[in-house]
Protein backbone atom coordinates (compact mmCIF):
# COMPACT_ATOMS: atom_id res chain seq x y z
CA UNK A 1 0.00 0.00 0.00
CA UNK A 2 1.40 3.27 -0.77
CA UNK A 3 2.06 5.51 1.93
CA UNK A 4 -0.66 8.06 2.49
CA UNK A 5 -0.26 11.76 1.52
CA UNK A 6 -0.58 12.70 5.23
CA UNK A 7 2.11 10.45 6.63
CA UNK A 8 4.82 12.12 3.88
CA UNK A 9 3.31 15.45 5.12
CA UNK A 10 3.78 14.38 8.91
CA UNK A 11 7.35 13.48 8.10
CA UNK A 12 8.01 16.41 5.90
CA UNK A 13 6.57 18.70 9.12
CA UNK A 14 8.87 17.03 11.34
CA UNK A 15 12.05 17.67 9.38
CA UNK A 16 11.44 21.11 8.75
CA UNK A 17 9.18 22.79 11.07
CA UNK A 18 9.93 22.56 14.70
CA UNK A 19 6.48 24.67 15.88
CA UNK A 20 5.17 21.32 14.15
CA UNK A 21 6.21 19.09 16.58
CA UNK A 22 3.92 17.19 18.53
CA UNK A 23 5.00 16.80 21.96
CA UNK A 24 4.83 12.88 22.88
CA UNK A 25 5.62 11.62 26.63
CA UNK A 26 5.29 8.18 27.03
CA UNK A 27 6.48 6.32 29.81
CA UNK A 28 9.24 7.25 31.70
CA UNK A 29 10.36 8.79 28.72
CA UNK A 30 9.19 12.80 28.66
CA UNK A 31 9.17 15.19 25.69
CA UNK A 32 10.39 12.69 22.92
CA UNK A 33 12.56 13.96 20.60
CA UNK A 34 11.53 12.89 16.82
CA UNK A 35 13.33 9.36 16.18
CA UNK A 36 14.13 8.74 19.92
CA UNK A 37 14.52 4.85 20.35
CA UNK A 38 11.95 3.76 22.78
CA UNK A 39 12.45 0.33 24.49
CA UNK A 40 8.25 -1.58 23.78
CA UNK A 41 8.47 -2.40 27.25
CA UNK A 42 8.27 1.65 28.05
CA UNK A 43 5.67 2.39 25.44
CA UNK A 44 2.82 -0.09 26.26
CA UNK A 45 0.53 2.73 27.30
CA UNK A 46 -1.08 5.28 25.51
CA UNK A 47 1.57 8.68 25.41
CA UNK A 48 0.92 11.82 26.79
CA UNK A 49 0.47 14.43 24.66
CA UNK A 50 0.92 18.08 24.21
CA UNK A 51 0.80 21.26 21.46
CA UNK A 52 1.56 24.49 20.97
CA UNK A 53 -1.09 25.25 18.94
CA UNK A 54 -1.34 28.13 16.93
CA UNK A 55 -5.27 27.04 15.86
CA UNK A 56 -8.18 27.74 17.79
CA UNK A 57 -9.41 24.40 17.63
CA UNK A 58 -12.16 22.82 20.29
CA UNK A 59 -10.81 19.48 19.65
CA UNK A 60 -8.38 17.37 18.04
CA UNK A 61 -7.44 14.11 16.98
CA UNK A 62 -4.43 11.71 16.76
CA UNK A 63 -3.57 8.95 15.00
CA UNK A 64 -1.12 6.38 15.95
CA UNK A 65 0.99 4.09 13.19
CA UNK A 66 3.48 1.83 12.65
CA UNK A 67 5.30 2.36 9.65
CA UNK A 68 7.56 -0.23 8.86
CA UNK A 69 5.11 -3.45 9.29
CA UNK A 70 6.78 -6.56 9.62
CA UNK A 71 9.75 -5.36 8.98
CA UNK A 72 11.73 -2.13 7.24
CA UNK A 73 12.72 -3.93 4.78
CA UNK A 74 9.28 -5.84 3.71
CA UNK A 75 6.61 -3.72 4.60
CA UNK A 76 3.42 -5.60 3.06
CA UNK A 77 1.39 -5.32 6.15
CA UNK A 78 2.56 -1.07 6.74
CA UNK A 79 1.17 0.77 8.04
CA UNK A 80 -0.49 -0.94 11.10
CA UNK A 81 -2.99 0.96 13.29
CA UNK A 82 -2.09 1.53 16.21
CA UNK A 83 -4.16 4.30 17.78
CA UNK A 84 -6.92 6.35 17.00
CA UNK A 85 -8.07 9.09 19.48
CA UNK A 86 -10.42 11.99 18.69
CA UNK A 87 -11.91 14.31 21.38
CA UNK A 88 -9.15 15.48 22.66
CA UNK A 89 -8.99 19.07 24.53
CA UNK A 90 -6.21 21.33 24.79
CA UNK A 91 -6.00 22.48 28.64
CA UNK A 92 -3.33 24.96 28.94
CA UNK A 93 -0.07 25.06 30.93
CA UNK A 94 1.87 27.52 32.76
CA UNK A 95 5.09 27.08 31.44
CA UNK A 96 4.53 24.97 28.31
CA UNK A 97 2.80 23.40 25.21
CA UNK A 98 -1.35 22.80 25.99
CA UNK A 99 -1.80 19.55 26.90
CA UNK A 100 -4.37 17.26 25.45
CA UNK A 101 -6.57 15.20 27.41
CA UNK A 102 -9.64 12.95 25.94
CA UNK A 103 -11.53 12.49 29.44
CA UNK A 104 -14.44 10.71 28.51
CA UNK A 105 -14.35 10.50 25.00
CA UNK A 106 -14.18 7.41 23.06
CA UNK A 107 -11.38 5.79 21.18
CA UNK A 108 -12.03 4.97 17.36
CA UNK A 109 -8.84 2.57 17.58
CA UNK A 110 -7.52 1.94 21.33
CA UNK A 111 -3.84 2.04 21.53
CA UNK A 112 -1.37 -0.54 21.09
CA UNK A 113 2.14 -0.49 21.71
CA UNK A 114 5.24 -1.46 19.72
CA UNK A 115 5.37 -5.07 19.23
CA UNK A 116 8.11 -5.91 16.69
CA UNK A 117 8.25 -9.17 15.55
CA UNK A 118 11.58 -10.84 17.17
CA UNK A 119 14.77 -10.44 14.41
CA UNK A 120 13.01 -7.30 13.20
CA UNK A 121 15.11 -3.83 12.41
CA UNK A 122 13.63 -0.87 14.31
CA UNK A 123 10.43 0.27 13.67
CA UNK A 124 9.18 3.78 13.01
CA UNK A 125 5.87 4.31 15.32
CA UNK A 126 4.34 7.56 13.74
CA UNK A 127 1.84 10.14 15.43
CA UNK A 128 -0.31 12.80 13.89
CA UNK A 129 -2.14 15.77 15.06
CA UNK A 130 -5.28 16.85 13.20
CA UNK A 131 -7.94 19.19 13.92
CA UNK A 132 -11.22 17.25 14.93
CA UNK A 133 -14.08 18.48 12.78
CA UNK A 134 -17.08 20.05 14.35
CA UNK A 135 -19.47 17.39 12.95
CA UNK A 136 -17.06 14.89 13.59
CA UNK A 137 -19.55 12.24 15.48
CA UNK A 138 -16.92 9.70 17.18
CA UNK A 139 -19.79 7.13 18.47
CA UNK A 140 -20.44 6.68 14.78
CA UNK A 141 -16.97 5.48 14.48
CA UNK A 142 -16.13 3.57 17.82
CA UNK A 143 -16.48 0.33 18.65
CA UNK A 144 -19.61 -1.04 20.08
CA UNK A 145 -19.39 -0.73 24.43
CA UNK A 146 -15.34 0.18 23.91
CA UNK A 147 -14.31 -3.26 22.44
CA UNK A 148 -10.76 -3.03 21.53
CA UNK A 149 -10.03 -2.99 17.57
CA UNK A 150 -8.38 -6.58 16.31
CA UNK A 151 -5.30 -6.69 14.48
CA UNK A 152 -7.10 -7.65 11.14
CA UNK A 153 -8.58 -4.39 10.83
CA UNK A 154 -5.28 -2.31 12.11
CA UNK A 155 -2.82 -4.50 9.00
CA UNK A 156 -2.58 -2.10 5.87
CA UNK A 157 -4.50 0.25 7.16
CA UNK A 158 -6.16 2.76 4.74
CA UNK A 159 -5.21 5.89 6.59
CA UNK A 160 -6.37 7.84 3.34
CA UNK A 161 -9.95 6.51 3.30
CA UNK A 162 -10.66 7.03 6.95
CA UNK A 163 -9.60 10.85 6.89
CA UNK A 164 -11.48 11.30 3.60
CA UNK A 165 -14.59 9.80 5.57
CA UNK A 166 -14.01 11.83 8.80
CA UNK A 167 -13.03 14.71 6.40
CA UNK A 168 -10.04 15.56 8.02
CA UNK A 169 -8.19 18.76 7.01
CA UNK A 170 -4.18 18.70 7.13
CA UNK A 171 -1.71 17.34 9.56
CA UNK A 172 -1.10 20.24 11.88
CA UNK A 173 1.60 18.47 14.21
CA UNK A 174 3.31 14.99 14.28
CA UNK A 175 5.98 13.21 16.18
CA UNK A 176 7.74 9.37 15.85
CA UNK A 177 9.70 7.39 18.63
CA UNK A 178 11.19 3.91 17.51
CA UNK A 179 11.44 0.89 18.66
CA UNK A 180 12.70 -2.74 17.98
Amino acid sequence: MAPSKSVEAALSLIKTDNPSILTLSIGPHKGITPGQEIPKADAQAAPELAFSSTTSADSYMVIGLDLDAPFPSLTILSPILHWIQPGLKPEPTADGPATLKAEGTPFVANYIGPAPPPGSATHRYLFMLHEQPAAFDGKRYAPAKGAKVNNWHRMRYDLGAFEKKARLGPVLAANYFCSK
